[in-house]
Parts: structure tokens; C-alpha cells; sequence
């Protein structure tokens, strides 16, 4: 399935993980996790975003088998219970392939399809991806992170991504770029990103914002408890459709609608 992301659209967040920095463990029942999905489609999610390994700064990798058996029967189940579309997040070729095989349409790749095989794999699949920059890894990305300037380095790298797409028999129609909140950037970093995202619309894609709950927000409201930055993370994601977002990754979806509701009455579009 193909997203069309012409109007701004939110993908929920459901880490089926033990440790992921908000709900880590929460969804980790099968019960709960298919629930708390089924809920966020009710509250107006457009896409179920569901991910097995935590990307959390200094977080250790999972194995693939762990991390298959934690996402794929809860992809299979979702796609017989929903009808939205399903998000794999995930930078494993093996577990690309099976979550769209169980029934996922998207592909949310943190390493923007850098693994071995990972090009060839969705190539083969044909289904949508979002590319993300990181700069390091989760266990390393805030060791003091350095850019000359972060906005022009992000855009070198999705320069060099797409064309590796390109090569590989992606369609361009098919990717989605995420500039990567928190994953290798300081306040600072992160706070250029957000008020120049607009600049990402020169490669004339579908744009992703992931700053939901995030430690940029934390360090803005003084708030060290993750579950309490609600109010901050909504603001963020309206300041990120502002500045050209498609696309924005949520934990906190009844309330990230609403306040697109208000959004788009004051720009006066039509609500669906």
C-alpha cells in the first residue's frame, strides 16, 4: 500500500520493546499491544508504526530472532484488524521482509537501508520506506555529535541515500525522508532542524518529524519524565507541519489530531 501524505498524517508509535525511552515494556503483551494499536486508529492514527528493538540513546541491538518474534504476530493480527496502514520499524533486511509479508506496507529504516542487503531487499518488496538520518549509533550518536552545519550535512546525506535507492531499483515515488530528531544531535542540532525543515522539501518528497516525547523537549520544559511531555510534543509536531512536515510520529495521538484539527481551521483547509 502507498501512503499519500498530501495532507499532514500521523503514525503512531507501538514499540512491542522492553526498554524503548517512553513506553518501553508497555506494549510487550500481545493483548495490549494489538488494544492500544486499535485505539489509536479510533483516535485518528493513519498509520500504526510498530518497532521491536529500541533506538533510545545507548541502547544495545536485539537479535533478529527476538525481534522478529516480537513484531511480526502483531503485524499479522493488525492487518486482519485495522485498515490502515502498518509500519515496520526496523534497520534488519530478514525482518523487513517478513513484516510485509505478515501484512506491513511501510518500511521505517532508522539506518536509511545501510544494513547488507537491505537495498536489494525493498527494491524487491516495493513498498514505501522512510529514510532516516542517524549520525553513530544508538549506543554512541550523543557522544558530542559535531556538524559544520547540521541542516546541510543531513541533506548531503539524503543526497547520497536516494541515488543509493535509485541504483538499487527504489522508485523515488517510494521514499520518505526523516531528518532524524535526537539520533546524533544536541539541543542545538535539533532545535536548526526543526526551524529550517523546510529546507528538506527540496528533494520534493514526502517529509517525516519524530521529535514526540523526545529529550529536545525535555530540555526545553525542564521535564525529565518522558510521559509528561504531551503538551510540548504536540507543539513540536504542529511546528513541524508548519515548516513542511507530511508526516508525524506520535505516542500521543488523540491529542497531536485535535490540535491538526485547529491547524487546518486556521489555514482553512477542509477537515476529513
Amino acid at each position: 500500500m502507498t501512503i499519500n501524505a498530501k495532507n499532514p498524517m500521523i503514525m503512531g508509535v507501538l514499540n512491542i520493546t522492553p526498554d524503548s525511552f517512553s513506553d518501553g515494556g508497555k506494549y510487550l503483551n500481545f493483548d495490549v499491544a494489538i488494544a492500544t494499536a486499535k485505539r489509536m486508529v479510533v483516535q485518528g492514527a493513519d498509520i500504526i508504526d510498530v518497532g521491536g528493538e529500541s533506538t533510545r540513546p545507548g541502547a544495545l541491538s536485539v537479535s533478529e530472532a527476538d525481534e522478529i518474534a516480537r513484531v511480526i504476530p502483531v503485524i499479522k493480527a493488525l492487518a486482519d484488524q485495522i485498515n490502515i496502514p502498518i509500519s515496520i520499524d526496523t534497520s534488519k533486511p530478514q525482518v523487513m521482509k517478513l513484516a510485509v509479508e505478515a501484512g506491513a506496507s511501510i518500511i521505517n529504516d532508522v539506518n536509511a537501508l545501510q544494513a547488507p542487503g537491505a537495498l536489494d531487499i525493498v527494491a524487491a518488496l516495493g513498498v514505501d520506506v522512510c529514510l532516516m538520518h542517524q549520525k553513530g549509533t544508538p549506543k554512541t550518536m550523543q557522544n558530542n555529535p559535531k556538524y559544520a552545519d547540521v541542516v546541510d550535512e543531513i541533506c548531503q546525506f539524503f543526497e547520497n541515500r536516494i541515488e543509493a535507492c535509485l541504483q538499487a531499483g527504489i522508485a523515488k515515488d517510494k521514499l520518505i525522508l526523516d531528518p532524524g530528531f535526537g539520533f546524533g544531535k544536541t539541543l542545538a542540532h535539533n532545535l536548526e532542524i526543526l526551524r529550517r525543515f523546510d529546507d528538506f522539501k527540496r528533494f520534493k518528497l514526502r517529509l517525516l518529524a519524530g521529535l514526540s516525547r523526545k529529550s529536545m523537549i525535555g530540555a526545553l520544559l525542564n521535564n525529565a519524565d518522558a510521559k509528561t511531555r504531551v503538551i510540548g510534543s504536540v507543539t513540536g509536531a504542529i511546528i513541524a507541519v508548519q515548516n513542511g512536515a507530511n508526516i508525524v510520529r506520535v505516542h500521543d495521538v488523540l491529542e497531536t489530531k485535535d490540535a491538526l484539527k485547529i491547524l487546518q481551521v486556521v489555514n482553512g483547509d477542509k477537515i476529513g
